[in-house]
């Protein structure tokens, strides 16, 4: 797949679109948070508490060119909650963005690759590996599936970490257009959300238990979230992962291909004596 301006575009917009459904979840469902959003420079700054994943600015420079303006908006939305400014920034974006960068300060924080495929709309998902099963999450089992997806990244980031991120879980399942639940040999044993903007489907937010990896659980949960966008009438899905990583290889080995590679830069704050 070759990209352009207008399937990154597409991409950013999507990508952006969901980071302000999830924030303006987490406001209805912990308004003690003071979660909010707000469009700026043509993407979304999200504010999800300090320190959280959600909480960045996404999608910025995709929409034409970027003002002082805006910037001096951005770093205010953020550093006047206490957070500093983290900006994902697409290779395709307006060049005044990285103009605005320049004369600020800015550092490189992390890169990510965004992968898409072409969802056939004529194809079927395969079968699952041997006693894994997929299905659609009901409301009434949201708080399953937001520990079940919590847990799955303790390894990652410490179970108390883990436990932290569960109200911005709870704000994932109720913005998103539909959470999964794996199970691998009747037992819960994973989760995954999917996004869908204008035939956009975005497929991240997705792990399962240390103890039911390598079972196909996770390949079983992508193919169901691409089946249920294909049925949605979706042409194109993205995911998000870092450079070489394990998530990479899964979602290649199902199709995905990058197609560039996002740059996370943050603004330092000032030191405090």
């Amino acid at each position: 797949m070759i990209c352009d301006f207008s399937l990154a575009q597409r991409l950013e917009m999507a990508d952006s679109t969901a980071a302000r459904r999830c924030g303006e979840a987490l406001q209805r469902a912990h308004p003690e948070m003071n979660a909010c959003t707000e469009r700026i420079g043509g993407g979304t700054a999200i504010f999800a508490g300090v320190g959280s994943p959600i909480t960045q600015a996404i999608g910025l420079g995709m929409q034409g060119p970027v003002t002082p303006e805006d910037m001096d908006r951005l770093a205010h939305f953020f550093e006047s909650r206490g957070s500093r400014v983290e900006i994902e920034c697409s290779p395709f974006c307006h060049p005044s963005l990285r103009e605005q960068i320049d004369t600020r300060g800015y550092r490189v924080l992390e890169w990510s690759n965004v992968l898409c495929q072409r969802i056939d709309p004529g194809a079927t998902a395969p079968p699952p590996s041997v006693g894994v099963e997929i299905r659609k999450a009901g409301p009434d089992e949201a708080e399953l599936w937001c520990t079940l997806l919590c847990m799955g990244f303790a390894d990652e980031v410490g179970g108390d970490a883990a436990m932290t991120l569960i109200p911005a879980g709870r704000a994932l399942f109720g913005a998103a257009m539909a959470g999964f639940l794996a199970y691998v040999d009747g037992q819960a044993a994973g989760g995954g959300v999917v996004w869908i903007h204008e035939g956009v489907a975005g497929v991240q937010g997705a792990s399962v238990l240390p103890a039911f990896r390598r079972r196909g659980a996770q390949s079983a949960l992508l193919q169901a979230r691409i089946d249920f966008a294909r049925q949605h009438g979706c042409d194109l899905a993205y995911t998000i992962t870092g450079p070489g990583t394990g998530s990479q290889r899964n979602v290649e080995r199902a199709g995905f291909r990058t197609v560039y590679t996002r740059t996370k830069l943050y603004k330092p704050q000032p030191a405090t004596s």
